[in-house]
């Protein structure tokens, strides 16, 4: 067996880059169509037209659908979380109405409604079911370490955990509501009694 040149490692490498490259955007364009047609209309065939990519090229990264439509949504959850990260690199101080309006928007526009559709594709779907449940609570558990990070919250002081999941169940609640109709007024109201509700329990 000969030796690796630096041609043959020149050579894999962009072939490399292209492979994620291309995973990549069957990965967005999994979540996309997820959003606008809902699991019964997002099948491989449609995600890899919208990609670009060959149904073949597309089954050879993600076997199955579960396989895709689970990966996408995990993807595009850990990029918001880092969104969120970046938009406090020093950390949010005492601007605990930011951190509420980031964590909210984590639940409105094309990922969450994306989930959505997951999730009720999983209550009727056996085999996607525990891959769905296992993904929400690992995406709920990392969600919720940003929050307490991001807030400053003490969880060692009584009452203050359940308070961080309540905001963060609060803001799933505004996001179901903001699919139907744009719920923008009514959310920045919720968004400023929740950011003072936290003022004072996380400071007492």
């Amino acid at each position: 067996m000969g030796a690796v040149t630096t041609a043959d490692r020149g050579e894999r490498a962009p072939k490399q880059d292209r492979s994620r490259a291309t995973r990549q955007r069957l990965l967005e364009a999994a979540v996309a169509c997820l959003a606008e047609h809902g699991w019964a209309g997002s099948t491989v065939s449609v995600v890899a037209e919208r990609a670009g990519v060959s149904r073949g090229a597309a089954q050879h990264h993600f076997p199955t659908r579960e396989d895709l439509f689970t990966a996408a949504v995990e993807f595009v959850a850990e990029e918001r979380s880092t969104a969120i990260r970046a938009l406090f690199p020093d950390g949010a101080g005492d601007d605990r109405q930011a951190v509420v309006t980031a964590l909210v928007d984590l639940y409105t526009g094309p990922l969450f409604r994306a989930a959505l559709h997951l999730w009720v594709a999983a209550s009727n779907e056996e085999p996607l079911r525990p891959r769905v449940t296992e993904l929400e609570a690992r995406v709920g558990r990392e969600t919720h370490r940003i929050a307490v990070e991001l807030l400053g919250a003490d969880e060692t002081r009584p009452g203050v955990r359940e308070t961080v999941q309540g905001l963060l169940d609060m803001a799933r609640g505004l996001g179901l509501a903001n699919l139907l109709t744009d719920d923008t007024g009514r959310r920045d109201r919720v968004i400023a009694q929740w950011s003072s509700i936290l003022d004072r329990i996380l400071t007492d």
